[in-house]
């Protein structure tokens, strides 16, 4: 979402309103104007803030603001630049934000608290809105978000949506990768990418093209990862080479508020109507039920040591994962079945609803018809395959009894696991309880048999 994306849904009452509405709008407009044109940042940043913020923004920029908004004649727009620059307006307590020192409503120059606020570095490097200007502006957005029928969607990056490595971690068996890149590279399709500029080689998880495709017609899509900026732009790029999926949405590690950790803090978007895939679960502690954990893409060799896995690569194999059955084609369904059942529900209004709730009841019915019991070092209720087969819905238990519908063992040896073949009770290995997980559909016991059986 953007400033004047949010402002756009309120009409000012005249050309020259004061309003942090029509301000906010003209900042945007004018720090767009200025990013448009890599020739003008070096000497952006000789320049004081007043210069800069005082600057009149392009007439065009103003009346792309919406069909609400009133363009601004020349003279009109001066007056606005004397009243940025602090003539005029006088002082507005609260300042609803600051570029630098500066009140983008009021112009007035303030020292400011650095722990006052939110950072928006990803829309611009100097930004800091206070918190009642960010209530404001997400309950403005969500009102424009909701009459178009869509939800916020954050995407994380390396191994979600692609996978990367440094062209020197190459193994000897990936070495077939660099003459495939080159080779490529004026394919419009392709899905591996050589980037020199970095050293690197990133590859596109299979259905990503046609994912974003389709989410963004019911979702306005971010970008959120812990990899630096200019890694963040340029994976951007590769996913969305035409700019019209994220916009200025790419949160990276510099814009996070606290070290190691992800937040919606930084999303202009009410948490209610956020839904975040991401391969790691413990960044997101804060927001967890706005979560659906993904599996991970490992497509080069170097992208599984960290994680202590000792097979071979996709890449090694010469094999990817497969579109019509990979997991962004089963999230893609998921996402599907959430935002119908968020806006088609009868009789809530949608200002009362949460996604967070969508999503829980949705997993609750992966296994919601299962009684499952776990087998030896399963058995606690804190282990994670216990805590994952509740939230799936499934009933568990430490004992063995006829209503239970499935064992879950690690091998055929132990009571419970021989208990489940003489009953012609289902056998089944805890991946099958992952598989359910990642997937968000309950998966054929026959695939996930224990090793005896």
């Amino acid at each position: 979402m953007s400033l004047a994306a949010a402002d756009d849904c309120s009409a000012p009452s005249s050309p020259s309103s004061a309003s942090s509405d029509d301000l906010a709008a003209l900042l945007e407009a004018e720090l767009r104007s200025k990013s448009s044109s890599s020739g003008d940042e070096e000497e952006e940043e000789d320049e004081e803030p007043s210069e800069r913020v005082t600057k009149r923004p392009r007439i065009e920029e103003l009346e792309s603001l919406g069909e609400d908004a009133v363009p601004l004649s020349n003279a009109e727009a001066d007056e606005e630049a004397v009243s940025l620059s602090g003539g005029g307006w006088g002082s507005c307590p609260p300042h609803p934000g600051f570029i630098r020192d500066m009140c983008i409503r009021c112009g007035q120059v303030k020292e400011l608290d650095v722990a006052a606020g939110v950072a928006f570095g990803y829309i611009h490097k100097h930004l800091r809105l206070g918190h009642e200007e960010i209530a404001r502006l997400r309950g403005v957005d969500l009102k424009k978000l909701f009459s178009n029928r869509k939800l916020y969607l954050v995407l994380d990056l390396d191994h979600t949506l692609l996978n990367s490595t440094r062209i020197i971690d190459l193994s000897a068996e990936e070495g077939y990768l660099l003459g495939q890149a080159e080779t490529s590279k004026d394919n419009t399709d392709r899905s591996l990418f050589r980037l020199d500029s970095m050293h690197m080689l990133t590859k596109l998880r299979p259905f990503v093209r046609t994912f974003l495709k389709e989410v963004s017609v019911m979702f306005e899509l971010y970008i959120y990862t812990m990899g630096e900026q200019s890694y963040a732009l340029e994976m951007a790029k590769l996913l969305d080479p035409e700019g019209i999926y994220f916009s200025s949405r790419v949160i990276s590690q510099a814009d996070c508020t606290e070290r190691h950790k992800k937040g919606l803090d930084v999303v202009l978007g009410a948490e209610s109507a956020v839904v975040v895939l991401d391969d790691t679960e413990g960044v997101w502690a804060k927001h967890n039920d706005n979560l659906i954990l993904m599996e991970r893409y490992h497509y080069f060799a170097s992208s599984l040591r960290p994680f202590g896995i000792t097979r071979g690569s996709l890449a090694e194999a010469k094999m990817d994962e497969s579109e019509p059955e990979g997991i962004l084609f089963s999230i893609l369904e998921v996402l599907k079945q959430a935002h119908k059942m968020f806006f088609d529900e009868a009789g809530v209004a949608l200002s009362s609803k949460d996604v967070r709730q969508v999503l829980k009841s949705i997993r609750k019915r992966i296994l919601g018809d299962c009684r499952v019991a776990f087998s030896r070092n399963i058995m606690a209720e804190s282990h994670r395959f216990w805590r994952m087969a509740e939230q799936l819905g499934a009933t568990c238990c430490r004992d063995v009894d006829p209503s239970v519908t499935h064992v879950i063992a690690m091998d055929a040896s132990t009571e419970k696991a021989r208990w489940a073949v003489k009953h012609d009770k289902f056998l089944v290995h805890p991946r099958w309880v992952e598989a359910a997980n990642f997937l968000w559909k309950r998966q054929p016991e026959e695939s996930y048999r224990v090793q005896g059986h």
